[in-house]
């Protein structure tokens, strides 16, 4: 279960009545065509698996390959589409076995790293951001 979903479960205490699991997935190719970007598969009780394809020089996009999805028979309305993602904050701690300051550096960069939502082209205001707190 992707964390993003147990956190939100765990909170909350709800399941949404339509639920999309989207994965994506860079291909050793420079580019995917569009008519093989998207797969999705109906897993039932209204849950689905997306599957988006892009080559190393696409640019990621997923506001437009859902719109793709009506061509597959998943009918996503961009404005009714919540993304819920997860989000890792890395803290250094003394005696892990790595120097600190190697710590601190690592933490510091994944702190100032481009956020997926900006990184997928994902609207701002369609985000729900669930995060956790890992030591390394």
């Amino acid at each position: 279960m992707p964390h993003a979903m147990l956190h939100n479960l765990l909170h909350n205490k709800i399941l949404h009545e339509r639920t999309v699991f989207l994965t994506v997935k860079n291909e050793d190719l420079p580019r995917v065509p569009s008519s093989q970007r998207v797969q999705v598969e109906n897993l039932g009780h209204n849950c689905y698996q997306l599957n988006i394809h892009y080559g190393f020089l696409d640019e990621r996009d997923i506001p437009q390959a859902l719109s793709q999805c009506k061509e597959v028979g998943l009918d996503l309305d961009p404005m009714q589409t919540s993304y819920f993602i997860a989000r890792q904050n890395v803290i250094p701690r003394v005696g892990s076995g790595m120097a600190l300051w190697r710590e601190a550096l690592f933490a510091t960069m994944s702190r100032n790293a481009r956020d997926a939502a900006d990184y997928y082209r994902v609207q701002a205001n369609r985000v729900i951001e669930l995060g956790t707190q890992v030591e390394i």
